[in-house]
């Protein structure tokens, strides 16, 4: 999966971009924030994937090696 599509930015988005779609999209997904039962695993695994494409795209060294 591409971590810029997780995050639903462009490939030349800036830190500020990829940091505000990373809060709304963790916020959404937050294990805590979900109440149905159905949906938790569903979004638990959408959670480490946002966080995992902040990780990558927000550290100028990874973007570039994954780029």
């Amino acid at each position: 999966m591409d971590h810029y599509t997780t995050l639903g930015v462009a490939q030349t988005a800036t830190k500020d971009a990829i940091r505000t779609a990373y809060k709304k999209l963790a916020l959404k997904f937050h294990p805590d924030k979900v109440t149905d039962p159905a949906h938790r695993v569903a979004s638990e695994e959408a959670f480490k994937a946002v966080g995992n494409a902040y990780e990558i795209l927000f550290d100028d060294k990874k973007r570039a090696t994954y780029d």
